[in-house]
């Protein structure tokens, strides 16, 4: 007696079924987001002084931006199944490396911004090629990142912010353009450019792939290792970026600047529901993300909750949305099976 196992179709559908649930899980979690963001608006316009004021609205916009610019680069990197936490201390080092170079090394400082975009990039690359060519956890290759650049930055500054000449380009970094900070433009740029490049190209829909099955991408024709080296050359590349709009903000390179900022970033990710098992992400849920915890942030501060607790908060939150992740991850699991 003959027996036929069903194949092709019966399995398009249940990865049908998978993607269209994956995707209402996501559009639940932005609507989530929303509603939640919505609820700090009203309830810290009443309880914290100056919270719907303009300049306060304006500096929100400015603290996003510290987190943005960089949590887009982290959402691939996630949704590819890996994780950077060197980005607090790269940021620190590129401001650093703009103010010694431009400063005490007498390099131009048109020069000076292009070696600290270059340099950021390579060290990227580097943990990406950790990763790929000898197969180190994301996780170890950027905690070694982490460690020596956070010391690496404290040793060429003594422990002290080097100032930074004035100069105009810092000036428009700093400044706004049409009341609208610098940084926040410099971030809606850049959102919409990996908005594009992770829906709408090839290299984004790899990404997703490798994130999904590493093994399976690869069967597939699609370079792994290039990918994974992109990725993190992108996260190094655009924390110097940000590192460019620390100098400008502070005036200075401060080696001890950014502490915990890799956490608001891969919290911002996480909560606008990436998965931490890859294959699954959204820019549009990270951004959400982002003014989630941004919001949050400044609201402590408004509040004048004590600086300690507010990484006690932070740590919940962190924890609460990685919770909820796994447990959305899971029931759509159970659901597509």
């Amino acid at each position: 007696m003959s027996t036929t196992t069903p194949t092709g179709p019966p399995v398009a559908k249940a990865d049908a079924r998978g993607g269209r649930l994956g995707r209402n899980t996501q559009r639940l979690n932005e609507i989530g987001l929303i509603g939640a963001i919505v609820v700090l608006f009203v309830v810290l316009s009443a309880t914290a002084p100056g919270f719907l004021s303009v300049t306060n609205q304006l500096a929100i916009l400015r603290d996003a931006a510290t987190i943005g610019v960089v949590a887009w680069a982290m959402t691939l990197v996630i949704v590819a199944g890996e994780i950077d936490i060197s980005i607090g201390p790269a940021v620190a080092f590129s401001s650093v490396l703009l103010a010694k170079a431009s400063g005490e090394w007498h390099i131009p400082f048109a020069l000076a911004v292009l070696v600290c975009l270059a340099v950021g990039l390579l060290l990227g690359a580097g943990a990406g090629f950790l990763r790929a060519r000898w197969g180190i956890p994301s996780f170890v290759a950027t905690l070694g990142l982490w460690s020596a650049l956070r010391g690496l930055a404290q040793y060429m500054t003594d422990g002290l912010p080097v100032p930074l000449e004035a100069n105009g380009f810092l000036d428009v970094l700093a400044g706004s353009v049409l009341g609208i900070p610098t940084p926040a433009i410099i971030m809606a740029i850049l959102f919409v450019v990996f908005l594009f490049v992770a829906n709408r190209t090839a290299y984004g829909r790899s990404v997703f792939a490798v994130g999904g099955n590493a093994e399976a991408a690869r069967l597939a024709g699609i370079n792994v290792s290039r990918i994974r080296v992109i990725l993190f050359a992108t996260t190094g590349l655009l924390a110097a970026v940000s590192g460019l709009l620390l100098a400008a903000r502070l005036g200075s390179g401060n080696g001890g600047a950014s502490v915990g900022l890799e956490f608001d970033v891969i919290a911002a990710v996480v909560i606008g529901g990436t998965s931490l098992a890859g294959g699954k992400g959204s820019l549009l849920g990270t951004l959400l993300g982002v003014a989630f915890i941004t919001v949050i942030g400044n609201g402590l501060v408004l509040l004048g909750v004590n600086a300690f607790f507010q990484d006690v908060v932070r740590g919940v939150i962190i924890v609460g949305a990685v919770l909820i992740n796994v447990l959305l991850s899971k029931r759509n699991g159970a659901r597509s099976s």
